[in-house]
């Protein structure tokens, strides 16, 4: 136990804490490494950051503590709200002291575990503070009821301090088939707040909630980033004080009455997840990136090329025509062929049969073994659409049980997609779907679960208490269960597409669905966003057909398949009806993909900040810096008669890279062609490419190349 100033560094990063003049717990910086700082150095540090008493304000000096208290002074948003139902006299905030220190600066992570208690108002509450070997913070803040009483919690939010010359703000936003769309304000004094009340993580989050100084980009800049690690509902904010404090924070969005403690029980809060770096974005999506890879499932290294039916077939299904559309991704390379939704009792359409998970004998009458067998026959694994936490009105599930089916009042809530949520918090529910998913696991050798989640949480409650955080617990525990049984099966998240990206889902699956729209326009952007904190083997992106299912824009074949290059590669296509050039074609850059496949799994996402909007810039690099994939895509008319040379970030300038373009014949209007940089290629020294750069013919709208640059 201690209660001196601790330094803790990792990968560039350090985080101080220090006693505050009442002994509070306080974090003195989060940022750049400050090297070898111990003994007098700490002491300075803590010294020089020490708060005067102004004039009108408390009369002892104040700073804000691990938790922000109201009741100490601090008037900013606070860490902890809640009250005791019925108590008329004693103390009901929290204003903790005696705070025990707990530190492990030994292994590769740093933990550090503060503890205090107010016996008056009966709150005893714990941080978990950890930095880890990849340079993240991670503050969590638990709760337990240590009164004779009921405790009701409103609220218990983590945050971490800025330095105050990040004067800029940038988050995201977004809809469905829209997601992750960034939008950027100065930060000015008061709170900007965004709060996901969806019950799923939403279309529009934040994702990242980032400050930095003004102008920051993807590789320039001071930036510092959190992200609240959580499915459910769930708030993030900013907030700058007329005190001085610059904070970013956020937690749980608890509902009124959600969590109520009786004697003894704890509440545990998500992690905020923080991100810094002194060059950019691309910092702070490294960081992530490192993180999610080590605690992610990642049950395969190596993500198979799949083809999933949904917009090859929707709910027409029919043996031979799936079996035909198998030999087709056979044919173009797939390894993992994924049946998606209509497959089960009375699926037809949207409108009826979830919740029956049982396979549709009308349909199937010798069940799914023939097309699984002729799958499988092909050397592809197979997959399956399910999506568990849902049931239709016209379902003998709903029918049998319409107790179970999720709502805050007598009536139903209004329909979403024409269903309701399961409420997987009555045992019997929650038994019906984990026995469903089980009994079709043991049949059938499912190899990936596209599990769905097609509705926001609207009217809802259990127990005549909200229901998200409840709901959103037994998802997990749900996932967990499957993963205990079958720890081979992978499993995707999606929520109509991007509703349900957080760090704390991506601890329990193989990876994320980023939008429901395969429009590769809308995806350049998707994707380039959403990678900051999905590593690029785990976000699923696919080759479409030629019109957009959500849009109904035109894109050429090679566009397409570049746009889906550089992530877990996909087809959403009838490939039945190619023809022979278009199917050769397919086949290539599946081919190209499986090239570039093992550095995705390892190497480090890249994203340039080109002067012209018309151009998007990304890429892949190797850890070591020794070789690199990059897409140059047009998504506009350029600005200039010929584009801007193009800047290759993330290489080593002390190399020198063979460059070659790599873009596959066909369709596609910007081949490079045989002459550019003298044909196969040319050698280029790295501080050329990463500064200089280099120009590329001329790129109409909507179109990609694909370099190569690997060092001799």
């Amino acid at each position: 136990m201690t209660q001196q100033p601790v330094h803790l560094s990792r990968e560039g990063v350090s985080l101080v804490l220090a006693p505050s003049p009442s002994a509070v717990p306080a974090i003195l910086h989060w940022g750049a490494a400050l090297g070898d700082l111990s003994g007098a150095g700490l002491v300075a540090l803590v010294a020089v950051q020490a708060p005067g008493a102004p004039h009108s304000a408390l009369d002892a000096p104040r700073l804000r503590g691990v938790v922000g208290e109201n009741v100490s002074g601090f008037t900013g948003t606070p860490g902890l709200e809640g009250f005791r139902p019925g108590r008329t006299t004693g103390a009901a905030a929290a204003r903790l002291r005696d705070w025990t220190w707990d530190v492990d600066d030994t292994g590769a992570d740093a933990r550090v575990r503060l503890h205090a208690a107010d016996a008056e108002a009966g709150w005893d509450v714990g941080v978990d503070v950890e930095l880890t070997r990849e340079g993240l913070v991670r503050l969590r803040t638990s709760v337990t009821n240590a009164g004779d009483d009921t405790l009701q919690l409103a609220a218990v939010r983590s945050a971490l301090p800025v330095a105050p010359r990040a004067t800029e703000l940038l988050d995201l936003t977004g809809r469905w088939c829209r997601e992750r769309t960034p939008q950027r304000r100065p930060w000015l004094l008061g709170t900007h707040l965004r709060e996901g009340r969806h019950g799923r993580t939403g279309h529009d989050a934040t994702l990242l909630l980032a400050a930095g100084t003004p102008g920051f980009g993807f590789r320039h800049g001071e930036v510092w980033a959190t992200h609240v690690a959580w499915s459910g509902d769930h708030a993030a904010y900013a907030e700058r004080t007329p005190e001085g404090e610059c904070l970013l924070g956020g937690g749980e969005l608890l509902g009124p009455g959600e969590i109520e403690l009786a004697a003894g029980e704890t509440y545990v809060g998500p992690w905020l997840v923080g991100a810094c770096s002194q060059a950019g974005l691309d910092g702070v999506g490294d960081r992530l990136n490192a993180w999610t890879r080590r605690h992610a499932p990642r049950t395969r290294k190596t993500r198979p090329v799949l083809v999933n039916t949904w917009e090859a077939t929707y709910f027409d299904h029919d043996l031979g025509r799936l079996t035909g559309l198998a030999d087709s991704a056979a044919e173009v390379g797939a390894e993992r062929f994924v049946l998606d939704d209509g497959w089960f009792h009375g699926r037809r359409d949207d409108r009826r049969g979830l919740g029956d998970w049982t396979v549709d004998r009308d349909v199937w009458p010798e069940g799914l073994h023939p097309l699984v067998e002729h799958v499988t026959g092909l050397g592809m694994d197979f997959g399956l659409w399910v999506e568990p936490e849902m049931v239709n009105e016209d379902s003998e599930l709903a029918r049998a049980h319409p107790d179970w089916v999720l709502r805050g009042r007598e009536d139903l809530p209004p329909t979403w997609r024409h269903q309701q949520v399961l409420d997987l918090q009555v045992p019997g529910a929650y038994a019906h779907v984990r026995d469903a998913l089980l009994a079709l696991l043991e049949e059938y050798p499912i190899a990936f679960l596209k599990w769905d989640h097609n509705r926001d949480l609207v009217d809802v409650a259990h127990g005549g208490r909200p229901a998200v955080h409840g709901q959103t617990l037994a998802f997990y525990a749900l996932l967990d269960e499957l993963r205990a049984v079958h720890p081979r099966l992978e499993i995707e998240s999606c929520a109509s597409g991007g509703g349900r990206i957080d760090l704390e889902v991506l601890t329990r699956t193989d990876r994320v669905w980023p939008s429901d729209t395969i429009d590769a326009i809308e995806r350049q952007r998707i994707q380039r966003w959403t990678s900051l904190v999905v590593p690029p083997e785990m976000m699923g992106a696919h080759l479409g057909g030629p019109v957009a299912h959500t849009t109904g824009r035109t894109h050429r074949l090679g566009f397409r398949a570049a746009t889906a290059l550089l992530g877990h590669f996909g087809i959403e296509w009838d490939l039945s009806t190619l023809d022979g050039a278009e199917r050769a074609e397919v086949a290539t850059w599946v081919a190209l993909h499986k090239r570039v496949r093992p550095l995705l799994t390892t190497g480090r996402v890249v994203r340039g900040d080109h002067p012209d909007p018309a151009l998007v810039v990304g890429g892949v690099v190797a850890p070591d810096g020794g070789e690199g994939w990059y897409v140059v895509a047009a998504v506009d008319t350029v600005v200039t008669q010929s584009p801007l040379a193009v800047v290759l970030p993330g290489l080593d300038p002390a190399r020198t890279y063979r460059v070659s373009g790599e873009t596959p014949p066909g369709q596609h209007v910007a081949h490079l062609g045989e002459t550019w940089l003298g044909g196969p290629g040319l050698d280029v020294p790295g501080s050329v490419l990463g500064t200089v750069g280099v120009r590329l013919p001329v790129l109409a709208p909507e179109s990609a190349v694909v370099l190569r640059v690997v060092s001799g």
